[in-house]
C-alpha cells in the first residue's frame, strides 16, 4: 500500500478519504519533531504539509521515495522547490482554495481599522460613553485599495472591495499591463511606488522571494499616504517589522494588520506590544472551517490522483 505522511492539521474527512486507499501516517505533531518526521518518511511516496514544515534537502533525503508534496495552502517558501524539481517530485499547492477566507479577512480588517470603533465594549459596559471620541471613523466606500500581487487572492479581494464602493489599483510585475484581466476586473495597474502613494489601504498578496523580502521597508512605508493602512496576509518578511512599528508610532500610518511574521510563532519578547493601531493574528487569514474543508479536499484529491496514476 502506498504510504503518505501528513505532518500538520488536515480536515478529518479529507484524511479519512486518503486512508481508504493509502497507508496514511497522520501525526500533526511531526512538524515539531524533526527526528520522528525523518523516520516516518521512510518508504513514503507522498508528503502533505502546511506552512511550518520545512521541506528541505534533509527531509527529501529521508523521503528517498517521495513522488509528491501536497501543500495545505498556497505559499511555497517552506519547500525547497529546486531540490524537489531535481528529484522529479511534484509540488501541489491548494491554489485558490483559501482565497475567499483571506479576502474576507482583508475587507473585515480594513473596515475595523478605518472605523476604529470596535474596541469600546469594556468602556460602554462600564457605563462610559466615548461617542465623541469614536465619531471620526472612516467609511470603506470611496477609499482607494492598493492590491500588491494580483493573483487569485488579490483578484478576490479586489472584487469584494469594488462591490463595497472602493476604487482598486494593483501592482503585479508578472502580469502584462495590457492584459485583458485589468479591463475585465475594473482594476487599474500601477507601478508599486505610485500605488503606495495613492492607496488608503494597501493589501499584500505576493510570495516571499529574494525580490520581495522587505519590499515594504522604511523608505517605501514613508512613501505611503499619511494615515493609510497596511495589511499583510501574504508572508512574514515582506514587511520590515521594525520600520512598520516606527511608522505607526510616529503617526505616519494610521493602522496595520499583520497575520504573518518573520518569526512564527512570534517570540515572547518582541517589538509589537503597545503599538497604536496594530492588529496581530496568528497566520489564520486563510484558515476557516470552510477553507479547511476546501483545502483538504483539493490536496487529498490531487495527491491521490497523482500517486494512483
Amino acid at each position: 500500500m502506498i504510504k503518505i505522511v501528513i505532518t500538520e492539521f488536515m480536515d478529518a474527512p479529507a484524511v479519512a478519504r486518503l486512508q481508504t486507499d493509502f497507508d496514511v501516517v497522520y501525526e500533526p505533531g511531526l512538524v515539531d519533531d524533526r527526528a520522528a518526521l525523518m523516520q516516518a518518511l521512510a518508504g513514503a511516496r507522498g508528503l502533505i504539509v502546511r506552512n511550518r514544515t520545512s521541506v528541505d534537502e534533509a527531509v527529501l533525503a529521508a523521503g528517498a521515495e517521495l513522488r509528491v508534496v501536497g501543500r495545505l495552502g498556497v505559499g511555497l517558501d517552506n519547500i525547497d522547490l529546486a531540490a524537489c524539481a531535481a528529484r522529479d517530485i511534484r509540488v501541489i499547492p491548494a491554489t485558490g482554495a483559501n482565497a475567499q477566507a483571506v479576502a474576507e479577512y482583508v475587507i473585515a480588517t480594513a473596515m475595523l481599522l478605518l472605523r476604529g470603533a470596535y474596541r469600546a465594549t469594556a468602556d460602554v459596559a462600564a457605563g462610559q460613553w466615548p461617542r465623541a471620541a469614536l465619531s471620526s471613523g472612516q467609511e470603506l466606500g470611496g477609499k482607494i485599495l492598493g492590491v500588491v500581487g494580483f493573483g487569485s487572492i488579490g483578484q478576490r479581494v479586489a472584487r469584494m472591495a469594488i462591490g463595497l464602493g472602493m476604487t482598486v489599483v494593483a501592482h503585479d510585475p508578472i502580469l502584462d499591463k495590457d492584459s485583458s484581466l485589468w479591463r475585465e476586473s475594473g482594476v487599474r495597474p500601477l507601478a508599486l511606488d505610485d500605488l503606495v502613494a495613492q492607496a488608503d489601504v494597501a493589501s499584500l498578496h505576493v510570495p516571499l522571494v529574494a525580490t520581495t523580502r522587505h519590499l515594504f521597508d522604511e523608505p517605501r512605508l514613508a512613501r505611503m499616504k499619511r494615515g493609510a493602512i497596511l495589511i499583510n496576509t501574504a508572508r512574514g518578511g515582506i514587511v520590515d517589522e521594525a520600520a512598520l512599528v516606527a511608522a505607526l508610532q510616529n503617526g505616519h500610518l494610521a493602522g496595520a494588520a499583520l497575520d504573518v511574521f518573520e518569526a512564527e510563532p512570534v517570540p515572547g519578547e518582541n517589538i509589537f506590544s503597545g503599538v497604536p493601531g496594530l492588529l496581530l493574528t496568528p497566520h489564520i487569514a486563510g484558515v476557516t472551517r470552510e477553507s479547511n474543508q476546501r483545502v483538504g479536499d483539493m490536496i487529498a484529491h490531487e495527491v491521490a490522483g497523482y500517486l494512483s496514476a
